[in-house]
């Protein structure tokens, strides 16, 4: 008997934890798209992996911007995160023979908006740095290292919270840090010398405090409990310093991220060592922060230019 979609489901995404290493998060995204694309799938009589079309995954699209499957309209991106799931899946199903080709090969994704990631000036980074320092006791001097840290290496916030000591190489004139991406890409970034001194400080004076109360743990960060810091505490940090430094509305888990990497191309740093640093396997994602705004522009050209202004 041919496998049930929904058993071609389960089989995808055991291979996406323990053959491709997938994070607990991203196996997560994968499952809530791919079961509502099941779901829609079965609602058309559609049961096992060989009878999809191309035209069932067509169809799929226009229901995820429209609704019309009777869930939540999705943008644009979140459309085209779904397809790729949708893509992969079905060549998974081609590769162990559940199907003779992959419907969704050549369906193509809606048009995305280009957005500008949301940055903070270099003051901005230095006020929410000093924030998160304030205060007496173990836990600011951690968040103000986790925060130095996020932002000195471009980190993403899950990133940081899953480093362990071992990662860390702090001694010597070129201080660095091990980080794992998305599918446990391994990348080495430098440290600049504020995070690798305030890091130095959580780990001699602060980490200890707060390891005693645990069970014993190689992470890096760790909560008041003395175990490791989740995503959500992370956040948590990040919220309340921005709010303590007035920046509250501008300020999202991956602002430092990308403020580190607008930085850096403000300087003059090439987009291929920021995209290394960054993680991305596109260039094309990292060259979004060379976009340069209508304002910026006007900016300049009121600047610069000799008969701008009269």
């Amino acid at each position: 008997m041919a496998e049930t979609l929904r058993d071609a489901l389960d089989q995808y995404l055991a291979h996406l934890t323990v053959e491709r290493g997938l994070s607990v998060n991203t196996t997560s995204a994968y499952r809530r798209d791919l079961a509502r694309y099941v779901g829609y799938l079965e609602a058309r009589g559609v049961e096992v992996p060989a009878d999809v079309t191309a035209a069932h995954v067509q169809e799929f699209v226009v229901a995820l911007r429209s609704g019309g499957d009777g869930r939540a309209v999705l943008s644009a991106s979140s459309t085209a995160r779904c397809l790729a799931a949708v893509r992969g899946w079905h060549g998974f199903c081609e590769g162990e023979g559940l199907a003779a080709a992959n419907p969704a090969h050549d369906v193509r994704a809606p048009a995305r908006e280009r957005r500008l990631p949301k940055a903070i000036s270099v003051e901005d980074v230095g006020r929410l740095l000093e924030a998160a320092g304030a205060g007496e006791g173990a836990v600011p001097v951690r968040d103000a290292a986790l925060l130095e840290l996020v932002y000195s290496t471009g980190a993403r916030i899950s990133e940081a919270v899953s480093l362990d000591i071992d990662d860390l190489d702090l001694d010597g004139d070129a201080p660095a840090v091990r980080l794992f991406g998305k599918g446990r890409k391994e990348r080495v970034v430098p440290v600049g010398s504020f995070a690798a001194r305030a890091v130095g400080a959580y780990l001699v004076c602060s980490r200890p405090e707060l390891a005693a109360r645990g069970r014993g743990t190689p992470a890096v960060f760790l909560n008041a409990r003395g175990a490791r810091m989740s995503r959500q505490s992370a956040w948590a940090v990040l919220r309340g310093a921005a709010e303590r430094a007035g920046l509250g509305a501008h300020v999202s888990p991956h602002t430092l991220r990308h403020s580190f990497a607008t930085h850096l191309l403000a300087g003059g740093a090439d987009v291929r060592v920021v995209q290394e640093l960054l993680g991305h396997a596109s260039v094309t994602t990292t060259q979004l922060y060379t976009l340069v705004t209508p304002d910026a522009l006007r900016e300049v050209y009121a600047a610069t230019h000799p008969r701008a202004l009269g």
